[in-house]
């Protein structure tokens, strides 16, 4: 049977219209992969420590260490260290989301996105304990109230008020960032949010060239600290702006059927121009925005539910009760702009012959792919795929021909988890083990609800599975 035939069969939902499907029957065309990066983790940490250094050397150059001699000018060195070091780090958080092509192969989206946030955190600390230590430090040097200098301060130096400006709204995003108010904001909002990023960082540069210590007689100084920000932001206008519009440019994305999979669960197939030119591996995604009225601002992050194959991509959306449940209803032809690919859930990270794919709800989109794509000799791919019943399974019918042609396993666990102890969770050690006793010499691919991840994550260690042999990712802001 052709699975790219079957992948089709569905009949679109009532009221919907039925553009011309995809043809994929004239066989798969070979897709190129994505370039592979010989970078490690150490040439990242060198290069990031290398000029931290640098900066502390230029002040210490500077005559920095001067200062420490009295109680006022040893807050005040601190907070001349912690303000350099704090705009440093910003940079770094911009730099870690520029959507760099080495740099998301090597920690992938999610950890790049955790990195993001925790190096945000520290810099806005070294920021605040800026401001607070020149303030004291130059209180004590004049023998003035703190709150007398602050005022003096604010009112006598422009430059200064502004980046108290930007110093608020760094707070403000870093507030947005922290677990408590993620949960309680629309991805829209938190993005909106994060946008006053960039208007923060401009105010922080002009107060660090105008009055910062290091730049004013430092031209050496100055022109290393304009190449910095020219670097960061010239990799996030290259990245995530320039290449994004270069590749929808090139391949003219549209949506070429809607075609529903099941309750509130339907699939997108995109077409365009020369997508066997596309690079891209099963197991990755794109952040997809289509450009209707009101919805060409939106990215949506979804994976590829299908093996690339030079025709069409497909992407598997649940209605979720968000915006998602609006892509449910798109018109055939709508024009489409794509970010990517991103992910490092691939076969680039395998290691052994024998494969485990174990997926949670809808998270058996990109798994669903990685079956069809990954080489392997019979029996060598196993599929766990959780879901709370039978009528919740996505692509029944086509895993179950992929089971037949490639020799897999398919097992189906259905059911509510009957309580909190490991002999009652379908995926716990003795159930995994139970089901693929060779799992402790296979690569294990993950993909679903957070909660399940972790539980089978911590699953996997009691199994004793390598951590490098366990691939996941997540898709949170």
């Amino acid at each position: 049977m052709d699975l790219s035939r079957l992948a089709r069969t569905a009949t679109p939902a009532a009221g919907r219209a039925a553009g011309k499907q995809p043809d994929a029957r004239a066989g798969r065309r070979r897709v190129p992969l994505p370039r592979a990066w010989n970078v490690r983790l150490s040439d990242v940490v060198a290069l990031l420590a290398g000029n931290a250094l640098l900066i502390v050397g230029m002040w210490v150059r500077h005559g920095g260490l001067q200062q420490l001699g009295t109680p006022g000018g040893l807050l005040t060195a601190a907070g001349q260290l912690s303000g350099l070091l704090g705009a440093y780090l910003i940079l770094v958080q911009v730099l870690l989301m520029s959507r760099i092509p080495w740099l998301e192969q090597l920690l992938g989206m999610d950890r790049l996105t955790g990195a993001h946030r925790w190096v945000g955190f520290g810099a806005v600390s070294l920021l605040l304990a800026h401001g607070a230590l020149v303030i004291v430090g130059y209180a004590l040097g004049d023998g003035s109230t703190i709150l007398g200098e602050a005022i003096t301060i604010l009112t006598t130096y422009q430059y200064v008020l502004l980046a108290t400006i930007g110093m608020a709204l760094f707070v403000a995003v870093a507030v947005s960032s922290i677990r408590a108010a993620r949960v309680r904001l629309s991805y829209e909002t938190w993005y909106g949010i994060h946008l006053y990023v960039y208007l923060a960082v401009a105010l922080a540069f002009l107060h660090q060239l105008a009055v910062g210590a290091d730049f004013i007689n430092d031209p050496v100084a100055r022109l290393y600290w304009i190449g910095l920000y020219v670097v960061t932001f010239g990799a996030l206008l290259a990245f995530r702006v320039g290449l994004p519009v270069l590749r929808s440019w090139r391949h003219r994305f549209r949506v070429a059927n809607v075609v529903e999979e099941g309750p509130g669960v339907v699939s997108v197939y995109v077409t365009g121009r020369d997508l066997d030119q596309l690079p891209v591996r099963a197991g990755q995604y794109f952040l997809w925005r289509f450009l209707t009225r009101d919805g060409w601002w939106r990215a949506h992050p979804f994976s590829l539910s299908a093996a690339p194959n030079g025709e069409w991509l497909r992407l598997t959306v649940k209605d979720l009760g968000d915006w998602s449940a609006r892509l449910q209803r798109l018109a055939v032809g709508t024009r489409v702009f794509a970010e990517g690919p991103y992910g490092i859930l691939t076969g680039a990270r395998r290691r052994q012959p024998g494969v485990v794919l174990i997926a949670g709800g809808i998270g058996i989109t990109p798994l669903r792919a990685l079956l069809e794509e990954l080489p392997a000799r019979r029996g060598d791919l196993t599929l766990i795929y959780r879901a709370r019943s039978w009528q919740d399974v996505v692509f029944r019918a086509e895993l179950d021909v992929l089971m037949e042609r490639r020799g897999a396993t398919v097992h189906y666990v259905i059911g509510q988890r009957a309580g909190h102890e490991p002999r009652h969770d379908p995926l716990s050690a003795r159930s995994l083990q139970r089901l693929v006793p060779g799992i402790a010499h296979s690569d294990v691919f993950l993909c679903g609800p957070t909660g399940m991840m972790e539980a089978v994550r911590d699953s996997l260690r009691r199994l004793r599975v390598p951590d490098a042999q366990v691939h996941w990712e997540q898709f949170a802001y």
